[in-house]
Formats: structure tokens, sequence, C-alpha cells
């Protein structure tokens, strides 16, 4: 094998993990909005965890969830919402 074929075949070998990152597909993304807070959704986003866990997602590896909260203010629902659309 001549010395530019070998450098040739080691620069492609190298270079091959990272063309095979960079076609990983996108992680989705799940939008979570709540006219509550945060304190009072803990058992609803515990139940979310648990059958997203039971289905074999992981958050912040496999799936991953984007929260807002209106804090008890309706009128900020769809605002919340179109932020989350918005988000893509």
């Amino acid at each position: 094998m001549k010395r530019r074929d070998f450098i040739a075949l080691l620069g492609g070998a190298a270079a091959w993990p990272l063309a095979a990152r960079a076609q990983q597909p996108a992680v989705p993304v799940i939008g979570y909005f709540s006219a509550r807070s945060p304190k009072t959704d803990v058992p609803m986003l515990s139940a979310l965890r648990r059958g997203l866990s039971e289905e074999g997602y992981v958050e912040g590896s496999s799936v991953a969830i984007e929260f807002r909260w209106s804090g008890g203010q309706l009128d900020n629902l769809p605002q919340l919402a179109a932020e989350l659309v918005r988000r893509s």
C-alpha cells in the first residue's frame, strides 16, 4: 500500500465518527404548558416522566421537554402555546 493511500484511508476512518454523529436524528421535543405553577404540577410531571420512561424515553437524552407555566393567569395560555410552536 502506498503511503498516500494509507494516509487517505486513515483520514477517512478518523472522519467517519463525525459523519455518523451528524446524521443522528433530532431529539423529539414535548411542549408542556399549564395554567398552574411548577410546584402544583409536581404530580402531573411525575406521571408524565414515568410514562415516558415506561416507553423508553429519557428526558434530556432521547426526548426534551419545554415547560411553560402561566401561574394561574389563563389569559397567558395562548401566548405560551404560541411560544412553544415558534420554538420549532
